[in-house]
């Protein structure tokens, strides 16, 4: 039975959660809207195919259990729809930030510096908790519409790609989106590994290039339509090798903000800002709630609620659906950790 058909024909009733609309969908399945019927609460429900890599599912759900922010996406907890792995998360009201950005167009400078502080405190105790995302992306940051204000909460979600780092933060794999993805991590065969804290950094930045200009930082669209893909990477490879930033989307923007865009898209990781010298840099303090401050003091003493599902609680509910296999479940077939 195909995948994407079976997931049209997921129940309305979840157990105890009621489906009310398709949020989007992807490769690893779809995200729906759903109420908690028992607490009422409104909730994300992402629901992965059958055939999702085991791994990566694994470290989403135990990367993510263990991160308390305000900036990132609660997790609630894991169910199973048959052979569905099924992430409960705190429900974000304004979509994510790419479609955000494709509606509104390039941001004003301050709209985005707001939303950049939000992402570069939430990296700042990731990598504190001793994460790297290593898929910073807009698609990954989702937007809270705040009731009564114009305020947008900015969360980081989708964790499949997160790995724990030493404090060397090594990694080896070619992994995350082109577009976002470091020039050591592109060219990453044959090295010894790469710093994926600073790759994150890399990321952030060119996230912050796409909010004010609304284009990509290294080559231009008309430049991806008449290249073949492969030819596409390698001077997207050879561009950031370079330094070669696309400066004329730029024309109305700050100079402190773009010395800290050639800071954070500085080619060698080496000599890249680090997430403390953004944190430091005069663009990135202007209007800086006095909160951001210390809310990564406060949140590094939290610890995971003692009511949350337990590791081992979550492996049989994976390994139980692992063995119904590709059957369509019945109604019975939802399962949870009571």
């Amino acid at each position: 039975m195909n995948n994407m058909n079976t997931m049209a024909n997921l129940p309305r009733i979840m157990g105890k959660y009621e489906v009310l609309e398709e949020l989007g969908s992807g490769t690893f399945g779809n995200v729906r809207k759903v109420k908690n019927t028992e607490t009422y609460e409104i909730l994300a429900m992402k629901i992965l195919k059958p055939d999702s890599d085991q791994m990566l599912v694994e470290r989403e759900i135990f990367n993510h259990r263990l991160l308390e922010h305000p900036h990132i996406v609660e997790f609630c907890e894991v169910v199973c729809w048959g052979s569905r792995p099924c992430i409960v998360m705190e429900y974000a009201n304004g979509g994510n930030l790419r479609k955000w950005v494709e509606a509104q167009g390039a941001l004003m400078e301050n709209q985005a510096r707001r939303l950049f502080q939000q992402l570069i405190v939430a990296v700042d105790y990731c990598h504190k908790r001793g994460f790297a995302h290593r898929d910073i992306k807009p698609d990954n940051l989702m937007l809270h519409k705040v009731e009564g204000t114009k305020n947008l909460l900015l969360k980081m979600c989708d964790f499949g790609l997160s790995k724990y780092v030493s404090e060397s933060g090594l990694s080896n794999a070619k992994v995350g989106t082109l577009d976002y993805m470091a020039p050591e991590v592109m060219d990453s065969r044959g090295r010894n590994g790469y710093d994926a804290k600073a790759a994150d950094v890399w990321s952030c930045g060119v996230v912050l290039y796409v909010m004010l200009c609304g284009c990509f930082p290294f080559i231009s669209e008309v430049e991806r339509m008449v290249r073949s893909k492969a030819d596409v990477e390698h001077c997207l490879l050879e561009r950031m090798q370079e330094g070669k930033m696309l400066d004329h989307p730029l024309g109305s923007v700050t100079e402190q903000c773009i010395d800290m865009l050639r800071g954070m898209l500085e080619p060698e990781p080496e000599k890249r800002l680090t997430i403390e010298k953004i944190m430091e840099h005069p663009w990135f303090n202007i209007e800086l709630p006095a909160e951001a401050r210390e809310m990564n003091t406060t949140c590094l003493t939290w610890t995971v609620p003692p009511e949350r599902q337990q590791p081992d609680q979550i492996k049989k509910l994976l390994q139980e659906a692992r063995g119904v296999g590709g059957k369509q479940p019945s109604r019975g077939q939802f399962r949870t950790v009571l």
